[in-house]
């Protein structure tokens, strides 16, 4: 009975540490060749830039539903594609012809932008973030000229603005609102400040006020599980956790899920809580860099053992990186729900580098 999660926090944690011990297995018994790596983050790439487009065209199709795919699934398309980038290099130097391959990237890359754009707005600021670290670390990686150029700032930023300025000649023209980034930008301004006001005010060093949130007595003051894992996974366990992140989605003026998670995090599971996850964090990035650096050591003296792994890293840990910035300190449904999956999956791959065995 003791290994039962009491609450959503215990739940989260339980779960994350399956997902790393299973990660760190499956990376470690699993041969991860630099070509492996690439077949399946190419699969990846192509099915997430299929089931982005679907999702787009359901905005446009009244009898088709819409799933907001890019929550769960964004991480893992800078992953695929991060990685596919990665890889390229390696080709290269055992002379393998890469012109082919480069445009199948450049057409999954450009499918996941587009359509990905259309499906959320917030996976746009996601997808450049994960792009650009992702390519700065390659070129770190290969010692390269720096992706990072006030020239392509320029031009990033002008896209990103033609982009948002196209879709917001869409949303007006065809009367499409799910659409507009202006109107996404005042909804988070409407119910972000009043949210930000009731957090602040009612968070305590472990929890918050049970009297604070609209559940009132149902309240548990803690972990009362606006931070957690997909709701099918509380219910289809039976488990008798309180299951408020459904409903805060039709109640903004309260508490709104677009919050920061810094703010979101502190709140649900106190102060403590938050500076210890964000340890976790920074823990991650900063053993992922590290490994990253062996890895480029190892390569520089001849082995090419770690080709695969190293693409791998450099895809996984782009990828947490980006959703990290869009969670913590932009909205926190990208780190949410589905997407905490997503996430712990992502961190579990950049750990299991910890790791290795010997053949």
């Amino acid at each position: 009975m003791a290994l039962i999660a009491a609450n959503h926090l215990t739940l989260i944690l339980e779960f994350a540490i399956l997902i790393h011990i299973a990660v760190l297995l499956l990376v470690n018994f699993i041969p991860l060749s630099y070509s492996i790596v690439f077949l399946l983050s190419i699969i990846v790439g192509s099915g997430i830039t299929l089931i982005f487009g679907y999702d787009a065209l359901c905005l446009l199709v009244p009898f088709l539903s819409h799933h907001e795919f890019t929550h769960p699934y964004g991480p893992i398309a800078i992953l695929a594609v991060v990685t596919s980038w990665a890889t390229i290099p390696f080709m290269e130097d055992q002379g393998v012809k890469t012109s082919s391959i480069k445009l199948l990237l450049y057409l999954i890359t450009g499918g996941i932008t587009v359509f990905g754009a259309i499906v959320h707005r917030d996976f746009l600021i996601m997808w450049v973030l994960g792009l650009v670290v992702g390519f700065f670390i390659i070129n770190k990686l290969f010692d390269k000229e720096s992706f990072i150029t006030p020239r392509r700032i320029i031009i990033l930023v002008g896209g990103l603005l033609l982009l948002f300025g196209v879709m917001e000649g869409i949303a007006q023209l065809l009367n499409m609102q799910i659409i507009s980034p202006l109107a996404r930008i005042d909804r988070m301004n409407l119910n972000q400040f009043s949210s930000l006001k009731l957090v602040i005010d009612n968070t305590h060093l472990w929890g918050h006020n049970a009297n604070a949130t609209y559940w009132g007595n149902s309240s548990l003051g803690n972990s009362d599980g606006y931070i957690s894992l997909p709701l099918t996974y509380i219910t289809s366990l039976g488990l008798p956790y309180p299951l408020f992140y459904g409903i805060l989605v039709t109640k903004k003026d309260v508490i709104d899920y677009f919050l920061p998670g810094i703010f979101g995090i502190g709140f649900d599971f106190g102060y403590v809580a938050l500076a210890l996850i964000i340890l976790f964090i920074l823990a991650v990035i900063i053993i992922g860099l590290v490994i990253l650096r062996k890895y480029k050591e190892q390569r520089h003296r001849g082995n090419k053992k770690y080709y695969g792994r190293e693409a791998l890293l450099t895809g996984s840990l782009s990828a947490f990186i980006a959703q990290t910035i869009l969670g913590l300190f932009i909205i926190t449904r990208t780190i949410n729900g589905s997407a905490m999956v997503t996430y712990l999956l992502l961190s579990a791959l950049v750990l299991a580098h910890v790791v290795t065995t010997k053949r």
